[in-house]
């Protein structure tokens, strides 16, 4: 059944490749449909995958190869938020060491197709929804990292 609403991801040739490294990486992702394109079009010829259906965590995605006209940029990201620090790493490891992307700050990378997302442990969020002093402990700490390292932070808010 397809979605009332879903994100539309927009690749040029290689949204099987990224399908495939999602549904690995993330549990309760897989691929759902394959969809080949019944005729020749502008990034393409007849045959090409044109569209995959996928799930991400448990969330419906399209993802069409469109071509080269658009590329990703931090203006979408994905954030992934994550129960602690050994979950946090299987992600930020899959995408920057196995996946080829790179790390930027705050819990941001990019994936090796471009895609931003966000590795974002609930405890950061649990520590910035406190306000006051503890948000802005957290948020100072957070501000020096790339990947967020959440016994820092709680040495941050400790004020050690």
């Amino acid at each position: 059944m397809t979605a009332k609403i879903q994100p539309c991801l927009w690749f040029d040739k290689n949204a099987e490749e990224a399908s495939r490294f999602y549904a690995e990486t993330f549990p309760d992702s897989r691929v759902d449909a394959i969809h080949h394109a019944p005729g020749d079009y502008p990034a393409g010829k007849k045959g090409d995958v044109l569209m995959v259906e996928m799930t991400i965590l448990g969330m419906p995605y399209l993802l069409m190869n469109g071509g080269p006209e658009f590329k990703f940029d931090e203006a979408v990201s994905f954030q992934v938020s994550t129960e602690d620090q050994e979950e946090t790493d299987r992600y930020w490891k899959a995408i920057i060491q196995d996946g080829g992307g790179q790390e930027s700050a705050c819990g941001w990378c990019k994936d090796r197709f471009g895609l931003s997302w966000q590795i974002t442990p609930k405890r950061l969020m649990q520590l910035m929804a406190a306000g006051g002093e503890t948000a802005s402990r957290a948020f100072t700490a957070m501000m020096g990292m790339r990947k967020i390292e959440i016994a820092a932070l709680d040495r941050a808010v400790a004020g050690k």
